[in-house]
């Protein structure tokens, strides 16, 4: 396989244009192929965009395969967790309920779905009922999006990233049957370590898109040695438990590094008034998306190391 790093400082670093998710995949898929890891595969996909908008598909969609590895290595796939009260699991709302068959049913509403009408895979959060404790029990179910009772409705442009489409989704009496459901607790199985997978994964490919944005615009040396050091750590973090303290800890110092490089490129970006630097200045906000989630991950891994927050 290829090595990334040597990749990032050598490879063509002039992206090809893409307007359109349906143009990006295959570029997308391309970029992936001479690495193994996600995380690598994260970077590089990144690294292959014209825009930010693209890194994080690529980011998002190798977050998945990290998560659950049996998902179609190529098709589009959408984690569908959001409910209206948000995104915590006494916020899930929808339900799985047994039949007397010896199947499922799944029903309710998921507020904002990323890439919607395009995910032709979609892994829902629902709940079960409750558990011993009381507390509102989580399962995973991997359905295909154009399965009988699934509607996903097209929501509005956001403000940045515009080309990423988003949906609701709304679930129907559908059938899940017993290979549908994953095993394992929804919550510590699956959403709570996927918080940390998008964050390597997502930060991951938007380093490797300004590292070949370095490189296209001859910024400094030192940013690039920068840029190229952080993603070697997020590699050696996406190989620790996603859920670990420690992790926690690592990552939160690892994003200071982010947040100084993301400062530079704004500076280097203001000074170059071109269609790309607009894009950034649009899109930027898709790598500070769940900061405050972040800082309460950090404090929490601090406390349960004993450390002091």
């Amino acid at each position: 396989m290829t090595d990334l790093l040597s990749y990032l400082l050598t490879a063509d670093a002039c992206p090809v244009a893409c307007e359109t998710v349906d143009a990006w995949w295959p570029r997308l898929l391309s970029s992936a192929a001479p690495f193994e890891g996600t995380l690598d595969r994260a970077v590089a996909g990144g690294f292959a965009a014209d825009r930010l908008g693209w890194a994080f598909a690529a980011g998002y969609h190798h977050a998945l395969r990290a998560l659950v590895p049996s998902l179609p290595p190529g098709d589009p796939a959408a984690l569908a967790a959001t409910e209206e009260g948000g995104g915590h699991p006494r916020a899930m709302a929808t339900t799985l309920r047994p039949t007397a068959e010896g199947e499922w049913r799944l029903s309710g509403t998921k507020r904002f779905v990323t890439l919607g009408r395009r995910a032709r895979s979609l892994l829902v959060v629902a709940s079960v009922g409750s558990d011993a404790s009381g507390r509102n029990a989580l399962r995973l179910v991997r359905l295909s999006a154009d399965a009988p009772g699934i509607s996903l409705d097209p929501l509005p442009e956001t403000p940045f990233a515009p080309e990423i489409e988003h949906a609701q989704a709304v679930f129907s009496e559908v059938r899940v049957t017993g290979s549908e459901l994953l095993p394992g607790d929804g919550y510590d199985r699956y959403l709570k370590p996927f918080r940390t997978l998008e964050d390597l994964h997502v930060i991951g490919a938007g380093l490797g898109h300004l590292l070949a944005a370095a490189r296209r615009r001859a910024w400094p040396e030192a940013l690039r040695e920068e840029l190229l050091a952080t993603i070697a750590a997020l590699r050696a973090l996406s190989a620790e438990p996603p859920s670990g303290a420690a992790t926690h800890v690592a990552l939160a110092g690892a994003f200071r590094s982010v947040a100084r490089i993301i400062a530079e490129a704004d500076e280097r970006y203001a000074a170059e008034a071109d269609d790309e630097a607009a894009r950034w200045v649009r899109d930027r906000a898709l790598l500070r998306v769940a900061e405050r989630v972040r800082e309460q991950r950090r404090a929490a891994a601090w406390r349960a190391l004993g450390g002091v927050s």
